[in-house]
């Protein structure tokens, strides 16, 4: 009686944890739905603008004013390139967009690492602890109230033109990269500094040889948030560049919209054109930024 009592007993038990296992998928299948459908209308609110955009940049100018958005081309009007192209200036305006966001983007590099590596490893000293809290609080600057300094400041040293707008746009940019640096700079070991430092390296080959190089997703990261906002600006440089010819992309743009306002095809086209950038460009880099946000926010 004995053994068979304890023959039977884990034949008893055995059902309770393969109970369990059929219970987890369903709790999980009941979760899952009402965060699926949310995450599919939030969708909608990016693909649907999107899918309005390629639409009307291939219908003809009929199709546009028509007040059906959602209509496919009927007939395909690839045309509308062509003329948003010649109208905007697009191969000058594209070049000057470009060459502002690339400036940009490596002074932020430059100066948000450098100010970042200072901050984190010197962190004792009172004046590198002021100066990250000096950074976070012109996070909390309105740009509107220096706005008119800004513009003085750029005519008086003969910065109102795309040059003074990179400087501006990285020096705005300033704070919130060196918030990432930082936080993703405190999950390196100092050991492998000290070992460097042991063989005899300075402070700017430990940073050059060793730092930088395992800066690599945060600085895609960074790389993306400012080429992002260098290239939608639309404020600063309208009230910056006093020169019309040498505007960027969205200025352009707009300028063409408040004179050419029925060619809503050729509006939709231009702005697709300037959209495909920066779509290109967050494709491309998208893991190297979310695996430099989830690595910062780690400390090892």
């Amino acid at each position: 009686m004995t053994a068979t009592a304890t023959a039977v007993a884990p034949e008893r038990r055995a059902p309770a944890p393969s109970g369990d296992r059929r219970r987890r998928p369903d709790r999980t299948r009941r979760t899952g739905w009402p965060l699926t459908v949310a995450l599919a209308l939030c969708s909608l609110t990016v693909l649907a603008p999107l899918y309005v955009t390629v639409t009307m940049a291939f219908k003809t100018s009929e199709q546009s004013v028509d007040g059906n958005a959602f209509a496919l081309p009927a007939p395909f009007n690839p045309a509308s390139f062509a003329e948003a192209w010649q109208l905007t200036r697009f191969p000058v305006s594209f070049g000057i967009s470009v060459g502002v966001a690339a400036l940009t983007v490596a002074l932020t590099l430059l100066l948000s690492s450098l100010a970042s590596y200072a901050i984190v490893r010197y962190w004792s000293h009172r004046f590198f602890r002021w100066s990250f809290v000096y950074l976070l609080a012109s996070m909390f600057l309105p740009f509107p109230v220096i706005a008119l300094t800004e513009i003085k400041l750029t005519a008086l040293t003969g910065l109102d033109n795309p040059l003074g707008v990179a400087i501006l746009h990285a020096m705005f940019q300033l704070a919130f990269s060196v918030l990432l640096f930082s936080a993703y700079l405190r999950s390196i070991p100092v050991e492998l500094e000290e070992s460097a430092r042991i063989d005899g390296a300075t402070t700017w080959q430990v940073f050059w040889r060793i730092i930088l190089p395992l800066l690599g997703p945060m600085i895609a990261t960074v790389g993306i948030f400012a080429f992002l906002a260098s290239w939608n600006d639309f404020m600063l440089p309208s009230m910056i560049v006093s020169d019309p010819t040498l505007q960027v992309l969205p200025v352009v743009q707009n300028i063409f919209q408040s004179q050419f306002g029925t060619n809503y095809n050729v509006a939709f086209a231009s702005y697709l054109m300037a959209m495909a950038p920066t779509i290109v460009v967050y494709l491309i880099a998208q893991r190297w930024v979310i695996s430099g946000i989830t690595q910062g926010a780690v400390k090892s």
